[in-house]
């Protein structure tokens, strides 16, 4: 999507994407080695109840899901960060999840104007609509003279 494409109060949706227990494990052994991401039997005796992915790959999904569905060709340069991240449920192996998206604000910089600002809140979900990861975003786009 281009930036002038987006509109305070507009809803996108991405996804499914599939999780697997190798993802899991492979994800977990290069960024994140806790046991519970890397150990099925011992997270199967804890009290997750079996292996549970690092909220940082729920991030990495959510990422993937944003950058293959919105931005794209679009203008998008990066972004300065992101505010109120939480993972309220654990991601689990044969999870599909959707990527739901408000966008919040759209802005042109006051102190430049070819720098466009999207503000926007992500919520990831499974298949039963639990949540799996919610934060709020901002995206900087590079916009023509």
């Amino acid at each position: 999507m281009k930036f002038d494409e987006f509109y305070s109060g507009q809803l996108i949706d991405a996804g499914p994407v599939a999780v697997s227990e190798e993802q899991i494990i492979a994800f977990a052994r290069q960024f994140d080695p806790q046991w519970f991401h890397l150990d099925p039997q011992r997270a199967q005796a804890s009290r997750w109840n079996g292996l549970i992915a690092s909220g940082w790959h729920t991030c990495c999904l959510a990422m993937r899901l944003v950058c293959d569905n919105v931005l794209a060709g679009s203008e998008s340069f990066g972004s300065p960060g992101l505010t109120n991240l939480s993972w309220s449920n654990p991601v689990r192996p044969g999870d599909q999840l959707r990527l739901h998206i408000e966008v919040v604000d759209v802005r042109t910089a006051r102190s430049r104007p070819t720098l466009g600002i999207v503000r926007w809140t992500w919520r990831m979900r499974n298949q039963r609509e639990a949540e799996v990861l919610s934060l709020e975003a901002t995206s900087l786009f590079e916009l023509s003279d």
